[in-house]
């Protein structure tokens, strides 16, 4: 049997509706700053909902060759610019590594629906010979690690995972334990989503499921509030480098955190709703738990999947008080939804970019817009102000649509 390797993370880039640098991105949180506001990209007159967090200030010429990003729907782009961001961040543009063993897995809920809208449209409008000879490989998921791959000559594992809003935590789990059990040495691994489209909108819109509270749109998501009435549509990408401890170590790699668990459960119950009680949700947070080592009194902060709606937040309550019991009104939980919506299958790389930084800092982010309490969501969810606190180890999760839940465990590094 081979022994466990340690996995550190060495590097985090982050494309968001509050910030595209790590530090612009975590002052945003900090300070309680919503990135949520009416939709720019298209007329919203006839849609319910007419608010989202939109990525702003993004020129994809700033990460990507120029020809090259032209090829790339808006997800692939900001998929790759926060991959070289990470990239960069870990000091791996020129370092001395063996590029076989340097893999890459982004993941995307979604994939690239802004060119199959507009390929679809010149279809029916003009017939098949309009369509793009690119409309392919810019729909395809998969195609945000394989640009990276290509880009930095990575020659491991490399492929996406597509688990609607759990897909990133299923990418970073899946590389985690790639390199933990010695199949690669560094994983790059996080998800991107832009789908604040039309068709997205009206979607998700039709399923009930998105705030409406266009006349107010920074005040729109609300996790665990009693007022809260659906999530805020997101976008953006997050991206990490996940590397075994000693192969960091050599090359003097700085390491921001441990990464030390994974857990991955079905609901088998419905397809949008969540399992009564969260029970699957509490079962992915307890294998998580145990795969890292650690037991629940070890665990300082949760980094909530907090979506805003009514179901979502109450059933995870629910899960975390059954793993946690009495000691889950002690340990906060907070939701970076609050602020940069729900980035769909991005959303899990970007929450644990967010609980890394809460160990690198011993600063823990607000869930704003909490202003009236629901009776059946009575955790601390750091209502309204970032707190700090020493914050040892965490857990951040994720669930998606069909039933997928995945919970990742980080912890501070100890050499």
């Amino acid at each position: 049997m081979i022994p466990r390797r340690r996995v550190v993370i060495t590097g985090m880039g982050v494309i968001t509706p509050v910030g595209n640098t790590l530090e612009s991105f975590w002052r945003s949180l900090l300070e309680g700053r919503s990135g949520v506001g009416p939709i720019t990209r298209f007329d919203t007159s006839e849609y319910e909902t007419k608010i989202a967090a939109e990525v702003k200030d993004f020129n994809p010429e700033d990460y990507i060759d120029r020809k090259e990003a032209r090829r790339m729907d808006r997800f692939c782009q900001y998929g790759v610019a926060a991959a070289n961001l990470a990239i960069e961040d870990a000091g791996l543009l020129n370092a001395d590594v063996d590029k076989e063993r340097v893999g890459v897995i982004i993941a995307s809920g979604i994939g690239g629906m802004e060119t199959f809208s507009a390929e679809i449209k010149k279809l029916f409008d003009h017939g098949p010979r309009r369509v793009s000879p690119f409309f392919i490989p810019m729909l395809i998921a998969d195609i945000v690690p394989g640009h990276v791959s290509i880009m930095h000559g990575f020659k491991g594992p490399n492929y996406s995972t597509v688990s609607a809003c759990a897909s990133s935590s299923h990418a970073i789990g899946e590389g985690f334990q790639m390199v933990r059990d010695g199949r690669a040495d560094v994983m790059i691994v996080g998800g991107t989503e832009a789908a604040i489209l039309p068709m997205g909108v009206a979607g998700f819109n039709a399923m009930r499921a998105l705030s409406t509270r266009n006349d107010e749109p920074e005040r729109a998501s609300r996790p665990f509030d009693a007022d809260r009435d659906g999530f805020v549509m997101g976008e953006g990408a997050g991206v990490l480098v996940l590397e075994e401890l000693e192969h960091a170590k050599r090359r003097g790699a700085r390491i921001y955190a441990e990464m030390a668990g994974a857990g991955y459960t079905a609901d088998a119950y419905h397809i949008t709703a969540p399992a009564p009680g969260g029970e699957g949700a509490a079962r992915a947070m307890l294998l998580a738990l145990r795969d890292a080592g650690l037991e629940p009194k070890d665990i300082d902060y949760i980094n909530a999947h907090g979506t805003s709606t009514p179901y979502n937040d109450r059933e995870e309550t629910k899960a975390i008080k059954a793993v946690f019991g009495e000691r889950a009104y002690a340990i906060p939980v907070s939701s970076t939804k609050s602020m940069i919506g729900h980035l769909l299958g991005a959303g899990g790389a970007v929450e644990l970019v967010a609980t890394v930084l809460t160990i690198r800092d011993g600063m823990i982010h607000p869930t704003i817009n909490y202003e009236k309490p629901d009776p059946e969501c009575d955790l601390n969810y750091v209502p309204n102000q970032a707190i700090r606190r020493e914050v040892r180890a965490a857990i951040s999760n994720s669930f998606g649509f069909g039933g997928h839940n995945v919970c990742l465990a980080v912890k501070r590094f100890e050499g």
